[in-house]
């Protein structure tokens, strides 16, 4: 796993960008660090290559689709924790599952279109095998967007 003092500033600087927005061609980034574009190739080359970089991606507003109700699902598992994690992350509605210390074993973020949908995954979830109880809670608004976290990287 490689550690962030692996890294140069102008490593540091790249990584920054491409968290806030990867949206700017090579040369329009290069410009920014105030480099070659050939050199911030390389760079972002070598980042992917160390699995630093994993993807590109837009930030999309699910709720602007109609993905009204978003929920966290506690789960309480008395066996096969993996297997019930693995089924849980198949199911398309689920934004991420977490393996956590606490109360509970697992927890599931969960957007759906309306009511009648949340409740059907909420006990697809209650219904797999190892799944003991469920403790969900609905999200009323959503005060920061996980895909808006950038890490301070990059000495000021």
């Amino acid at each position: 796993m490689a550690d962030i003092n692996e890294f140069d500033e102008l490593d540091r600087r790249i990584i920054d960008l491409l968290s806030a927005s990867s949206q700017g061609s090579y040369r329009q980034i290069a410009k920014q660090l105030g480099i070659h574009p050939t050199t911030l190739i390389q760079r972002v080359k070598a980042l992917e290559t160390k699995g630093v970089v994993n993807g590109y991606r837009a930030k999309i507003d699910y709720m602007r689709l109609g993905f009204d109700f978003m929920g966290i699902i506690q789960i309480y598992v008395d066996k096969n924790m993996l297997g019930v994690q693995e089924k849980i992350t198949v199911i398309p509605q689920v934004i991420a599952v977490f393996d956590v210390t606490g109360e509970c074993d697992s927890i599931a973020w969960v957007a759906c279109r309306d009511r009648e949908e949340f409740s059907n995954i909420v006990k697809s979830i209650l219904m797999i095998d190892g799944v003991n109880k469920t403790n969900t809670s609905v999200v009323l608004n959503m005060m920061k967007d996980p895909m808006d976290y950038i890490p301070p990287i990059v000495d000021e």
